[in-house]
């Protein structure tokens, strides 16, 4: 404080100097002592009142709570239209089942039906490529050989049966539409001349051609151990034919 004062005397000393040496009469001369500002207190942090002040709010409850609530999904009614078209495809898909069962069960005991006839003029193609020949048509060649000795018999209804070891062959030329049967009981082949013309061979013990093959007149198509029964059947339209005859040396040919 003491070293404040002497500063502040010499400070004036040199100013009343000044003043007589510029010639200005000391008594004019006015020396103002410029008062030192005081240091304010100091204020508190801003930061921390902002801190107290959330403080304070967080500890006094103001009833705002935040609540997690389950939310309850309604059932949809299934649409009755996704329900009825199931329906409609389960009763078209067993439909189709019954319609495969029937052509399968008819190709193998009724070959020449009506729906077999219907579902062929499908596949085969319109009347253009339609084989429309009847059995009149066909010229009938012997089915065992001539060099064979074999007593071939005609029944009034028109089935062929003979019993002899030998080769079975076809009564003219077409295709093999199905062969059943096994070893032991004897095979069945059902032979496909045209639209309306099959023949049906039983009671072969070996059988030469599958389902699909051609066959001609001069090929056979069976073997005969001679042990059991051979059968030939002609058909038109499913219906067998007795208007042939057989003579002495086992030529076939139509009445």
């Amino acid at each position: 404080m003491a070293l404040y004062e002497i500063k502040e005397v010499s400070i004036m000393n040199e100013e009343l100097d000044y003043a007589e040496m510029l010639e200005i009469p000391v008594e004019t001369v006015t020396v103002k002592r410029k008062e030192r500002k005081k240091r304010s207190v100091t204020e508190p942090d801003l930061q921390e009142q902002l801190v107290e002040q959330i403080n304070d709010r967080m500890e006094e409850p103001d009833g705002t709570f935040a609540e997690s609530k389950p939310i309850y999904r309604e059932d949809v009614p299934r649409a009755k239209g996704r329900k009825i078209s199931r329906i409609v495809l389960l009763s078209e898909f067993v439909a189709v089942c019954a319609l495969c069962a029937t052509i399968f069960l008819t190709n193998i005991f009724l070959s020449d039906s009506a729906i077999n006839t219907f579902v062929r003029g499908l596949f085969q193609g319109g009347s253009s490529t339609a084989d429309t020949r009847v059995y009149g048509d066909f010229k009938l060649t012997p089915v065992v050989n001539e060099y064979v000795d074999a007593e071939i018999a005609v029944s009034d209804t028109g089935v062929m049966s003979f019993t002899a070891k030998c080769s079975v062959y076809a009564p003219c030329e077409g295709t093999v539409s199905a062969v059943n049967g096994n070893s032991e009981t004897g095979y069945t082949v059902e032979l496909k001349h045209s639209d309306s013309f099959s023949t049906i061979v039983s009671g072969l013990d070996a059988v030469y051609a599958a389902a699909g093959d051609e066959v001609k007149s001069n090929l056979p198509v069976g073997y005969s151990d001679g042990e059991g029964e051979v059968r030939v059947m002609f058909y038109s339209n499913g219906t067998l034919l007795n208007c042939y005859t057989v003579d002495g040396e086992n030529a076939i040919s139509w009445s």
